[in-house]
């Protein structure tokens, strides 16, 4: 990934990530803005054991893609995992940017987690994490999507 940073996020609001919101608003997709409002009010930082919040930043530095990992909201189970508030750029997508982000993403889910969960709900996503691996069934609550981590 030549000309690209990706690297976990500790603290969202020391970058700027109002293009990406902005532009994922303009897509219909609501989902960072809700990711904001939620770190705000801290309520969703990804901060829990197992969680964690990854950015990709071109070579100005500016954020292009980002994707984060939580214990599944919905279920009360601990081992299982959810892939959260994952947006590629317009300007950035299918060069290879989302898979790596994704990778690194379960990689690190498989040193917490059994089972890796999502929810999607357009076709050139469903299209790209079945490419990765995830089946399509929503055997798990608020769910498309899953990948069996172990």
């Amino acid at each position: 990934m030549e000309g690209y940073n990706l690297k976990k996020i500790e603290n969202l609001f020391q970058y700027d990530i109002t293009y990406l919101v902005n532009e994922s608003t303009e897509e219909g997709f609501q989902f960072l803005e809700r990711l904001v409002n939620d770190y705000k009010i801290g309520t969703n930082t990804f901060k829990a054991p197992g969680e964690s919040l990854y950015g990709v930043f071109n070579n100005d530095g500016a954020l292009i893609a980002i994707g984060g990992l939580n214990i599944d909201p919905y279920l009360h189970e601990q081992k299982i995992g959810r892939l959260r508030r994952f947006y590629v750029s317009r300007a950035y997508r299918r060069n290879g940017i989302g898979t790596v982000l994704l990778k690194e993403i379960i990689r690190n889910a498989k040193l917490f987690y059994k089972v890796l969960v999502l929810h999607t709900d357009t076709e050139q996503a469903d299209k790209f994490y079945t490419s990765l691996g995830f089946l399509r069934k929503n055997t798990y609550p608020k769910s498309t999507h899953f990948m069996n981590l172990k």
